[in-house]
């Protein structure tokens, strides 16, 4: 009510045209117009001085009590502002009585329910208070009931003791004697019976041993066929016409020759029409020359430019392609978590082999046979299943020194695998004692795989170490860029840097070629030793 107050107070004494005192503390009486008295005339007059010089009438002055027009309509306005105040305040201390009496009633009303609330609270804790007095007058009773039935119990203990000890007055023997008298008497009257059960039970086993055995391991050889089919030292690339040979072959023969020069591969065309075998003991080089072969049919531009070309654009993919050759050989066997680096390891055996075997079918055919065996057996299958698919992970280690027994063992630990499957790898040759089943199931799965009829020959390995050793002593002079050994070892082609050699070293590489291959090798037949130096300029037009 202040507020209203306040403002009453302010337009009440508000100065009206800025004036003080009675007339601008308080409204006061209306000013009255007083009328204008009219300038008396003499009625009689003296005698008229001289006449003088005209002078300037002053404005006869205004009445001081007198107010201005302006004024006036100022004090009509200041009064009907202030009937306006007045009106606003009427209607504003009207719409504050309405507002104190709503909130009024509305306080009432929320006192009304918080009452209500607090009475519905002292019943809901009353009730309360009823509950827990009755579960404390419960808990008290079952503590009587608990200690008159621990009473009962001593009582029954006591009982109970009473009686044994009249039993073994009565008997002469104490609780444990009976005891162990009765179980001896129970253990002769069964031991017969028992005896004969375990010698039933032996005969049915050893009986059954063998049959059982057999079925094992046909189902997992059953399991474990692969059409994984073993390459040797030939492929085959299919033509779609035999009017294809005749740019293989190019203008006097330049078109093979630099393929077989670039590749290091022998180049058959006699086989079929419609075929060319391309022989070499390197699976790598093999691989190599005829995915560059293929693509150079597929695009029919066949040339010596363009096929160094495409040998060098295979080249480099083959990491790529080794690496999908182990991520499909580990998905086949369903090894999904192995690093990188040893799926890439494992796409090598795609062009590695193991007298005759190619390595890829080898491990796919012995990771199935061990994991149907180690099924069968209650074994731990991952052990296995990881035992066999690393097995031979040596093979491939860039490192020459060591056993593929050994290099394996030190890839397993460097990729931090399990220690019953480096135990695996170090185990499947016998080189160490067997420590759990899942070892000498790799080892029979192994043994298994490379045993079986047409898995291996036993001649390859020797016959790739002797063309191994051709193109060894080829390459181990300075001036020497590349050298194949072709013709299943019947001749070494041998081809030089230009710019480390010179004409004359032609002759001479090949003489010294010829005495060490002499000296060094056993070879059936003949070795023809051939060196060239090809000198090429190249230049660009624009």
């Amino acid at each position: 009510m202040s507020f209203f107050s306040n403002l009453s107070t302010l337009f009440a004494n508000q100065p009206a045209n800025g004036k003080t005192g009675h007339q601008a503390g308080s409204p006061g009486p209306k000013p009255t117009k007083t009328p204008v008295q009219p300038k008396p005339t003499p009625k009689a007059q003296v005698a008229k001085p001289a006449p003088q010089p005209a002078q300037p009438v002053a404005p006869a002055p205004r009445p001081v009590n007198q107010p201005t027009a302006a004024q006036i309509d100022q004090q009509t306005m200041v009064r009907e502002a202030q009937a306006k105040a007045r009106e606003i305040i009427v209607e504003a201390k009207d719409e504050a009585l309405a507002i104190r009496s709503k909130a009024e009633r509305e306080a009432r009303e929320l006192n009304r329910e918080l009452e209500e609330q607090q009475r519905s609270l002292n019943a809901k804790l009353d009730r309360i208070d009823a509950k827990l007095s009755q579960m404390d007058n419960r808990e008290g009773e079952l503590e009587k009931d608990r200690q008159n039935l621990t009473k009962l119990k001593q009582q029954l203990e006591e009982s109970k003791q009473k009686v044994l000890d009249k039993l073994e007055k009565v008997a002469g023997l104490t609780r444990d004697t009976a005891k162990q008298m009765l179980l001896e008497d129970l253990q002769q009257k069964l031991s017969k019976d028992m005896a004969q059960l375990i010698r039933q039970r032996e005969e049915e086993a050893k009986n059954e041993a063998d049959e059982r055995v057999k079925d094992i391991l046909v189902d997992a050889m059953k399991h474990g066929a692969t059409d994984y089919v073993p390459e040797y030292t030939v492929s085959t690339v299919t033509l779609p016409s035999e009017e294809a040979k005749g740019k293989i072959i190019g203008k006097s023969g330049r078109n093979i020759h630099t393929f077989e020069r670039y590749t290091g591969v022998d180049v058959d065309l006699d086989t079929s029409p419609t075929e060319v075998r391309l022989s070499c003991f390197d699976p790598v080089r093999r691989e190599v020359a005829r995915i560059a072969l293929e693509r150079l049919v597929k695009d029919g531009r066949i040339q010596p430019t363009r096929i160094e070309e495409v040998v060098d654009k295979v080249r480099s993919e083959l990491d790529k392609i080794m690496f999908e050759a182990g991520k499909k050989l580990c998905h086949d066997v369903g090894v999904y978590n192995l690093p990188t680096d040893l799926v890439r390891m494992l796409g090598k055996f795609k062009y590695r082999f193991s007298y005759g075997q190619n390595l890829i079918g080898h491990t796919l055919e012995e990771t199935k046979i061990g994991m149907k065996l180690a099924h069968e057996l209650k074994a731990d299958v991952n052990v296995v299943k990881l035992g066999c698919l690393l097995h031979d992970i040596g093979k491939v280690s860039d490192e020459a020194d060591g056993s593929h027994v050994e290099l394996g063992i030190k890839i397993a630990k460097k990729y931090g695998l399990p220690q019953p499957v480096v135990d695996c790898i170090a185990q499947h040759h016998e080189d160490e004692p067997f420590t759990g089943p899942e070892q000498m199931i790799v080892y029979i799965a192994d043994a298994i795989s490379g045993a079986r009829p047409g898995a291996r020959y036993e001649n390859y390995d020797e016959y790739v170490q002797r063309l191994t050793k051709l193109e060894n002593i080829a390459t181990q002079y300075r001036e020497v860029k590349q050298a194949y050994a072709i013709q299943a070892g019947r001749e070494i082609r041998v081809i030089l840097e230009p710019n480390e050699s010179k004409d004359d070293d032609v002759k001479v590489l090949a003489l010294k070629i010829r005495d060490e291959v002499k000296n060094t090798l056993t070879y059936p037949g003949t070795v023809t030793v051939t060196v060239q130096r090809e000198t090429r300029s190249q230049e660009v037009a624009t």
